[in-house]
Parts: structure tokens; C-alpha cells; sequence
């Protein structure tokens, strides 16, 4: 096991970005002790139970977590989406799994109720999910429908004052825990005439509490990693809601969830810097502390430069989704910037994590530590939230080519 002391001495060894203000810096040393102290001695146990821990969740509810980047007037603390992305990555140092259920819950659960919500929509359902008292979840992906929304096959008819929801969502977070108080579900409600003339599905986005009639949470999936994170397929059957539970404006469903999952790819990019960042310190502590024929390995330079090329991706990762960040901060366009995060971050926790494994030898292939969990939960990181393909066809478009 690597020493936790050791372990902080690499944390963001190159010092914090200039533009981060007290308050994100104090931020950043709260979640980091509580990454450290309370997170990272239950990692293993709860990811050999698989299930989530709803202790820990309850004590990042305390710590206002879920509020970061909501309004007081909600139970929010009033901080920017930075403030989130800073937790985030400092919980996927030790955890992606909890860091993820942060992530989602706020970006896929809580932002679109706040973005596009009515006011009593608002009123009702927040001030759980901003105090962590509740979960929400955000039911986009089916089996034909994931990197193409536009074959969702889930259809909601109206009748009379309600909605009828027929269809299936998979890979769902947070939508079975036992404290998830809603799902938001994308369906096709009609049809629309595009500017050329041809008709394409309508789709709208709809509120569904958990517990109505017809609404099933099918049991989770056997992943090969995340194993804490709450993750389920979802059944539709005649699920009726009325009609005031529609979020936002009827027809929009698709503009207003990819603009969700461009504010959610900057806090995905922060994970996975973070899962980057906990394979460095893992790496560096164990070269400092392993002695091979008398000498720290950390000496030999393969190793010294293996650990800097680490570094130098993780670093460039970070900046990535500061750069993002600060750019949705200004109200400047920030579409390509979020996907060049997540691309880049993606990677650089894909690497690392290699990498790591690769310095640790044995130790780095066994469970009980971090980047071996890392080394499993980084491969979905190249697929959640828009694939890394997804990603080269956003930025290929803003260089000018498109599809």
C-alpha cells in the first residue's frame, strides 16, 4: 500500500493555476483530505460489494458537494462550474466511482431540471438533489440510440392531461440507488419538418418520478469497472405522468441534452484528469519508496522519464478543462474546448493508468490497489459521455469538416 503522505507530496506538483481564487483553492484542500481520509480506506471494500455508499454520499451532501454551482435560493452554495470540476477531480484521484456519481448527479441529474425547469419544477424537485438527499438520473442512451439521439425509439403519446411513456434506457447512472427521487427520460413525442423539407422526430424531455406505475429499474449491469457506481437498463410500460412534467419547451429535447452533455464533458474531462493525477501519485510514491539492487527505481532514468510523460499528460489535461471552464465562466463558446478536454483527459487516464500498472508491477495488478481499479474504470472514460469519436467528429466539424 502507498503511503498517504507520500502519496500528497505529488499532489499537482506543479502548483495551482494562477486564476483559481482562494475559495477554489480552500475547495480543493476539502475535498482532497476527504478524498484521502474518508474515501480512499473504503474504495476497495465497496468496490468488491459493488454497491454504492450511500454514507459516503450522504457526507458529500453535508459537505455541499451536489450544490456547488446552484443558487442559494435552491440550497446551493452560488459557486461556478469550476468550483464542481475541482471536486470532481479530486475525488477521481481515489474513487471514480464516486467521483461519477458527483459528476452525473449534478451535470445529467440536477443541470437540466435547473436549465430548463419551470419554476414549481424547480421548487419541487431541487432542493433534495442540491442538498444530496436525493439522486436524479438522465435516460438518454438506448440500444440503437447513444452517439445518434436522433434514433431514440422511446415514444411518449399524449392523452388527455398525460403523457404515456412506452420504451427502454440503458446505462443509466444514479437511477436505481435507494435514494434516486427522479429520472429525466428523452422520447419522441411527434414529428418536425427540417428546414429541407423532410421530417424527423420530435423529441421532448420528460420528468419521470421513480415509483410510478410501470416504471421498472431493471437489476445492474456486471461492468468491468466502476463496480461502486449505480448503473442500470430502465423499462418503460405505459408509464403515465402529466403533462406539467415535461422539461423545457416540447420539441427541444434534442438542443437542450446536447448542450447538457457539452457542460457535462468539462466535468467528465475534470475526472478523468483526476483518475490521471491518482495514477501519478501512486506511481511516484512506490518508484521513491521501491528499492531494486540498492537504489530507488525512481533513479533509472526510464523510469524517471515514463513518470514525467505521465506528468506532463496530466498537466495537459487539467489545462484542458480549465480552459473550458473558464471559457463557459465568460459566456464565450466553449462546444469545441469541452470536447478537446474530454478527449484529451480520456487519454491521459487511459495512459496513466497503463503506465502505472506497468511501473508497480505486481502490486499495480492487484485490486485492493487504486490503479488497478484505475487500470479497470479508465476504459469507459474513452466511451462516457461521448465517445472519443464522438469528440474527433465535434472538433473535426470546428476546423470546418463536416460529416
Amino acid at each position: 500500500m502507498i503511503d498517504t503522505a507520500a502519496k500528497r507530496s505529488v499532489s499537482n506538483p506543479v502548483g495551482d493555476d494562477p486564476r483559481l481564487t482562494p475559495d477554489h483553492l480552500q475547495l480543493r484542500h476539502t475535498v482532497r483530505e476527504f478524498a484521502d481520509h474518508v474515501v480512499a480506506p473504503q474504495a476497495y471494500h465497496y468496490d468488491t460489494q459493488r454497491s454504492l455508499p450511500m454514507t459516503i454520499i450522504a457526507h458529500m451532501g453535508q459537505l455541499g458537494l451536489f450544490g456547488l454551482p446552484f443558487p442559494k435560493e435552491y440550497g446551493g452554495a452560488g459557486r461556478d462550474y469550476l468550483s464542481l470540476c475541482i471536486a470532481v477531480e479530486e475525488l477521481a484521484r481515489v474513487d471514480q466511482s464516486i467521483a461519477v456519481t458527483l459528476e452525473a448527479g449534478i451535470g445529467l441529474g440536477v443541470m437540466p431540471l435547473f436549465r430548463y425547469g419551470t419554476q414549481e419544477q424547480k421548487a419541487r424537485w431541487m432542493p433534495d438533489l442540491v442538498a444530496g438527499r436525493a439522486l436524479a438520473g438522465f435516460g438518454l442512451t438506448e440500444a440503437e440510440a447513444g452517439s445518434d439521439a436522433a434514433a431514440t425509439k422511446t415514444v411518449a403519446r399524449e392523452d388527455g392531461d398525460d403523457w404515456v411513456i412506452d420504451g427502454t434506457k440503458q446505462f443509466i447512472t444514479n437511477s436505481g440507488t435507494p435514494i434516486t427521487s427522479l429520472v429525466v427520460v428523452t422520447a419522441v413525442t411527434g414529428e418536425r419538418r427540417k428546414d429541407d423539407g423532410t421530417v424527423a422526430p420530435e423529441l421532448s424531455t420528460i420528468i419521470v418520478p421513480t415509483g410510478t406505475p410501470g416504471f421498472t429499474v431493471l437489476p445492474t449491469y456486471d461492468k468491468v469497472g466502476w463496480h461502486t457506481s449505480d448503473t442500470h437498463p430502465l423499462v418503460f410500460r405505459g408509464v403515465r405522468v402529466p403533462k406539467e412534467n415535461m422539461l423545457g419547451e416540447r420539441g427541444r429535447g434534442y438542443a437542450n441534452f446536447l448542450s447538457t452533455l457539452d457542460e457535462g464533458r468539462v466535468a467528465f474531462a475534470a475526472l478523468c484528469t483526476g483518475a490521471a493525477q491518482g495514477c501519478l501519485e501512486q506511481a511516484v510514491a512506490y518508484a521513491k519508496s521501491r528499492v531494486v539492487f540498492g537504489h530507488p527505481i525512481g533513479q533509472h532514468q526510464h523510469i524517471a522519464f515514463q513518470l514525467a510523460r505521465m506528468q506532463a499528460r496530466t498537466q495537459t489535461a487539467r489545462l484542458a478543462y480549465y480552459d473550458a471552464a473558464f471559457k463557459m465562466a465568460a459566456g464565450a463558446p466553449f462546444k469545441t474546448e469541452a470536447s478537446i478536454a474530454k478527449l484529451v483527459g480520456s487519454e491521459a487516464a487511459v495512459a496513466n493508468a497503463h503506465d502505472a500498472s506497468q511501473i508497480m508491477g505486481g502490486y499495480g495488478y492487484l485490486n485492493e490497489n487504486a490503479v488497478a481499479r484505475h487500470y479497470r474504470d479508465s476504459k469507459i472514460l474513452e466511451v462516457g459521455e461521448g465517445t472519443s469519436e464522438v469528440q474527433l467528429m465535434l472538433i473535426a466539424r470546428s476546423l470546418g469538416f463536416d460529416d
